[in-house]
């Protein structure tokens, strides 16, 4: 996807108000000398922006329309060092609104909807992003937030809701409740809006499976509006983005190159009409690819892959590099397991160790479970792991995100 004359035209635009507001990326600009991007060649010239630089500018240094302009910040949920701080004008707001208004329709939902939405509010971009989409739409709003499940469930059955808006952990949290409760025929939900993890097939197939649902993958982050920027369609076939707000590209997120479309890389976002903190060149970490041709389902809007990951996720374990999407894989080819999984490394005698705890039902062998799935680890990444296995329902299920990894060699 080269960007197109329109696009540089609004980039030029931006580095004009980045430029004259002395931001951390118009200041270095001024540095590189540039002060406008002729061609795609001048584009990919134009320097990286990254989460610390977004952190350095704390607590108000991302503002680059006047304050009295200003009509919300939101902040990133990241639990190390200082918060990012993002400012939003009016028409920023609107915005994001017309973006998520786009997902919903795009999922083929209405404004004689239903939609309980469970990601929190707060200075978190999920659960009023979700609303403002909602609200666009014409949609009548069930403004929950996370947790308190028993007044989830009877604000579902009562109120009889049909789209519901959730982590994939907290959906599959809900799924087996519902299922536990034998209240699956008082639901009436056919639609779920799944965003801010990434989830594996195993998982999606469970949720899906035991709300009787349709699954949409939503796609955002803080510092890019929030979630919104694109989703799946019905097809299934990757997430459409929406290119008249955002300029997308896909990069070697080693030497910083942009790859062909269809290679796997990290994804960089440069927003094209954003007032408050416009942000060019900004490297999300989150790995995907984008997909090339047509969609099915007829859109013209580009699409990109899956989440497959993240560039910061990487664990080296005995000098082998592995992500938790190659584990989830070797995972998913035993049946006999269920989604959920967790991975611990620790440091014991001198040596990294790689524990999985996953779960199953009774009917099985633990022991000879555990030894498959350890051979299955050690031929596709080189190291045998410690393989746990455990009852259906040991695991933790959270209401945000799951923390599927827990690194115990650096407490």
């Amino acid at each position: 996807m080269k960007i197109n004359q329109e696009q540089l035209d609004q980039v030029n635009k931006q580095i004009s108000r980045l430029t004259a507001a002395d931001s951390f990326y118009g200041k270095r600009l001024k540095e590189a000398g540039i002060f406008e991007v002729k061609t795609v060649e001048d584009f990919t010239k134009l320097p990286f922006s990254e989460k610390k630089d977004l952190r350095d500018a704390y607590p108000l240094g991302l503002m680059v329309a006047p304050e009295e302009e200003i009509v919300r910040i939101h902040s990133s949920s990241g639990t190390t060092g200082l918060p990012i701080i993002i400012p939003y004008t009016e028409k920023d707001v609107d915005d994001w609104g017309e973006m998520f208004k786009r997902c919903y329709e795009m999922a083929g939902i209405t404004n004689l909807d239903r939609i309980q939405i469970t990601p929190g509010y707060g200075l978190w971009t999920a659960g009023i992003g979700f609303q403002n989409g909602a609200e666009k739409l014409g949609a009548m709003v069930i403004p929950m937030g996370p947790g308190n499940t028993n007044k989830q469930l009877q604000m579902m059955i009562d109120l009889k809701t049909t789209v519901l808006c959730a982590t994939s952990s907290y959906a599959l949290l809900l799924a087996e409740e519902i299922e536990k409760r034998g209240i699956k025929d008082q639901i009436h939900l056919k639609k779920g809006v799944i965003g801010s993890e990434r989830w594996g097939e195993k998982m999606r197939k469970r949720i899906s499976n035991e709300l009787g649902i349709e699954l949409y993958d939503i796609y955002g982050l803080t510092e890019i509006y929030g979630p919104g920027i694109g989703i799946s369609c019905k097809y299934d076939s990757g997430m459409h983005y929406w290119d008249d707000y955002l300029y997308l590209e896909i990069i070697d997120p080693v030497t910083g190159e942009p790859v062909p479309d269809g290679e796997m890389g990290e994804i960089v976002i440069t927003t094209l009409v954003k007032e408050g903190a416009p942000l060019i060149r900004y490297r999300t970490h989150d790995l995907s690819r984008i997909i090339p041709g047509e969609c099915p389902c007829g859109s013209k809007f580009p699409r990109i892959d899956v989440i497959m990951g993240r560039t910061d996720d990487m664990m080296k374990i005995k000098g082998v590099n592995v992500f938790p999407s190659q584990i989830e894989e070797i995972l998913q080819a035993f049946p006999e397991i269920s989604s959920e999984y967790q991975i611990r490394i620790s440091h014991l005698d001198g040596r990294d160790t790689m524990r999985i705890y996953v779960e199953t039902n009774g009917s099985v062998d633990f022991n000879a479970l555990s030894k498959r799935i350890a051979e299955a680890v050690k031929s596709k990444i080189g190291f045998t792991p410690l393989v746990k296995v455990v009852e259906l329902g040991v695991l933790p299920r959270s209401e945000k995100k799951s923390q599927r990894v827990i690194d115990e060699r650096y407490n």
